[in-house]
């Protein structure tokens, strides 16, 4: 009986090792596999940006219009100031404020565009306080990237509609304001420092040295798992048999 259960526990321990190597070195391949993902979508944005800049009538035209993601673009038309928006607990060079976001009207197209024009300081204050910022009323080039709607930020309650936000959806925005908004892309606003606004935009990062350094750690631990293995089933085992080899040797 006593054999039967070691036999058994020896076995089980095999059966849990050999799974966990199975599963750990799955896991390190998937880490891998996601990171080539991610490497090609670096590549992809990087020949994105590399093409020739949109202008608006181009960006009308495209199908589907969320393909134009990082592409560059020159769109010449006039803001419309009194639909900016200021979105809260926004951060650039570690300060927190407002990104501020007004709607431009095209002038080769009737569509109007979101445009993230860039960073501002915000009134800790006076919390109701709009930063001065500088919106020509004259027609005016804007250089920039295509990029997805405003990313969104955790908001309890129901969304403001005023002026200053947490958040904004630009289906709704466009449902609120009756502008011709494209609803799929927004720009994202380069260049120097005007208007009192700052620029300098999160550089993207796709977090493909995490992905390699998670494979690595799921490697080593189906290496820990072969040589706990090894070290407390086999290594025993190899013992036992060297001291009955001695022991039945004749005297």
């Amino acid at each position: 009986m006593g054999d039967y259960r070691v036999s058994l526990r020896r076995v089980v321990a095999a059966v849990a090792a050999v799974a966990a190597v199975v599963v750990t070195l799955s896991l390190g391949r998937w880490q891998l596999d996601r990171a080539a993902q991610k490497e090609a979508l670096a590549q992809s944005i990087q020949t994105q940006g590399r093409k020739l800049a949109l202008t608006g009538s181009e960006i009308l035209q495209a199908s589907p219009r969320d393909a134009l993601v990082h592409r560059t673009v020159r769109l010449q038309g006039r803001w419309l100031s009194d639909r900016t928006i200021y979105l809260d607990n926004r951060q650039m060079q570690g300060r927190v404020g407002f990104f501020v976001l007004t709607p431009l009207q095209l002038s080769d197209s009737p569509a109007v565009v979101l445009v993230q024009r860039g960073w501002a300081p915000r009134n800790f204050e006076n919390r109701s306080a709009l930063p001065a910022v500088q919106t020509p009323s004259e027609s005016v080039v804007v250089e920039g990237r295509m990029a997805p709607p405003p990313s969104k930020l955790y908001e309890p309650g129901t969304s403001s509609t005023g002026a200053i936000r947490q958040n904004l959806d630009l289906t709704q925005f466009r449902e609120e304001t009756g502008l011709p908004l494209l609803t799929e892309l927004s720009v994202v606003q380069t260049g120097a420092a005007s208007d009192g606004l700052l620029r300098e935009w999160p550089e993207i990062n796709l977090g493909v040295d995490k992905h390699y350094g998670y494979a690595a750690q799921w490697f080593a631990l189906a290496a820990l798992v072969v040589v706990l293995y090894a070290w407390f089933q086999l290594r025993p085992l190899l013992f036992v048999s060297k001291d009955s080899h001695v022991s039945r040797q004749p005297e």
